[in-house]
């Protein structure tokens, strides 16, 4: 069923406040998903305070034009929607997690990130950097390890002075 004019400026709209609110945004070729794994997606993305929203991309493109952000915008290809979040990173994490898991149904096929445009390779590499926790553990053994590294050397002098 074709949309009205009207219904069409109204989704536009919605478009524009989703990317208003959000600082990040991951377009994302959904040819072939299947119901049940779109589902999955939604809650999986929705549990990380990521919404995902489904769009002719040709209103997309509307949409996006009156944002200006920085560089060229990556083509919108295939069937299109786009994943959008507060987090700089969680939008392109969750997707990419489903990108491995379902191979031919999801793919990134680039996005925005910090108001500048992305190719698909540089969302997927923003969406290989590891959650906060795991990063402030790295960040811990790095300053952890020359103090261990000290504490066993201390222990091996000692064991030679009482041998």
């Amino acid at each position: 069923m074709a949309r009205t004019k009207a219904q069409k400026k109204e989704i536009i709209a919605k478009v524009q406040t989703l990317m208003d609110g959000a600082t990040s945004l991951v377009f994302v070729n959904i040819h072939g998903l299947k119901l049940e794994d779109a589902t999955k997606m939604r809650k999986a993305l929705k549990a990380d305070k990521v919404g995902f929203f489904v769009a002719k991309k040709s209103l997309t493109s509307l949409a996006l034009a009156s944002k200006k952000y920085e560089g060229t915008a990556p083509e919108l290809v295939g069937e299109f929607g786009f994943a959008y979040g507060v987090d700089l990173v969680a939008p392109a994490r969750g997707v990419y997690e489903f990108q491995k898991k379902l191979k031919d149904q999801v793919s990134i096929i680039g996005g925005v990130f910090e108001n500048k445009y992305m190719t698909k390779d540089e969302m997927v590499a923003i969406a290989s950097i590891p959650p906060l926790p795991v990063l402030q553990g790295m960040f811990l053994n790095v300053i952890n390890s020359p103090i261990q590294g000290f504490v066993m050397a201390l222990g091996e002098i000692a064991k030679k002075k009482t041998a």
